[in-house]
């Protein structure tokens, strides 16, 4: 299916855009909401430790999520007669078939994000070695929530947009309707993005490490209150919402351009 090649190579291309120029913000982000704290962590030393994974991983997961996306909007029917005839039903349409995407793409993120994460907080070990202790330890990843907000709202920004000027939006309109819900999608579940990161550099058999997502919201608020909860969420917003502008944007120049 020609379409299905497009939707792989456009997805593919706005992950590799996205990960390698945004690189630098998410390694801030993850040392600010690292345990040890942001300096012990690595400080502004080595912000490009881990790219190696996340060059590796971003192609085929970011392909593999927008070729599951589209293709459940089009089993589901979020277009044209289908669109008018329900149009309360995208959304929740949209809901599912971002989670969808999620769980295809987590398959080759959750392995690389790990890697990456570890290697940002621990600059000092090889992305080699930190694959090796990765391998032998279980990972939590909690991006589903995020998508459930991003994506819904950005076809809704984008259907409301078109509406009002009467024609498809180009594909710099999109990405700016994906900085948007990529910045509020990103405030949101923060906390979600604190607990994932704990997780992810805890030590192996400790209590953090065996994946309890509300005890280690709890252990963070009691320990560090509300900031701690909301710990690198303007980097976080920052990295995503320019993310969001670049990775959408991307993609639907890139998928336009081919078909």
């Amino acid at each position: 299916d020609p379409k299905k090649e497009f939707r792989t190579t456009a997805g593919g291309c706005a992950g590799m855009c996205v990960d390698l120029t945004l690189f630098p913000l998410d390694t801030i982000k993850t040392r600010l909401q690292s345990q040890q704290g942001f300096y012990k962590a690595g400080g502004f030393r080595g912000i490009y430790a881990g790219v190696p994974s996340a060059a590796v991983g971003s192609f085929p997961n970011a392909a593999a999520f927008f070729v599951t996306y589209e293709c459940t909007k089009s089993l589901l029917g979020t277009g044209g007669a289908a669109a008018a005839a329900a149009p309360h039903a995208a959304p929740v349409t949209h809901m599912l078939a971002a989670s969808l995407g999620e769980i295809v793409a987590c398959l080759i993120r959750v392995p690389t994000e790990v890697v990456k994460q570890r290697t940002q907080a621990c600059p000092s070990s090889s992305t080699y070695n930190t694959l090796l202790a990765t391998l032998r330890e279980e990972v939590c990843v909690l991006t589903i929530p995020f998508s459930l907000v991003q994506f819904p709202l950005w076809e809704y920004l984008k259907t409301l947009w078109s509406r009002r000027q009467g024609h498809t939006l180009y594909s710099w309109q999109s990405a700016v309707c994906g900085a948007f819900a990529g910045a509020v999608a990103a405030f949101v579940t923060t906390p979600l993005d604190v607990a994932k990161t704990r997780i992810m550099l805890a030590k192996a058999g400790s209590t953090t490490a065996s994946g309890n997502i509300p005890l280690v919201l709890y252990e963070v608020w009691r320990s560090r209150g509300i900031t701690g909860l909301f710990a690198g969420s303007v980097p976080r917003m920052t990295f995503i919402s320019l993310g969001g502008f670049i990775f959408l944007g991307t993609y639907e120049k890139v998928r336009s351009t081919l078909l």
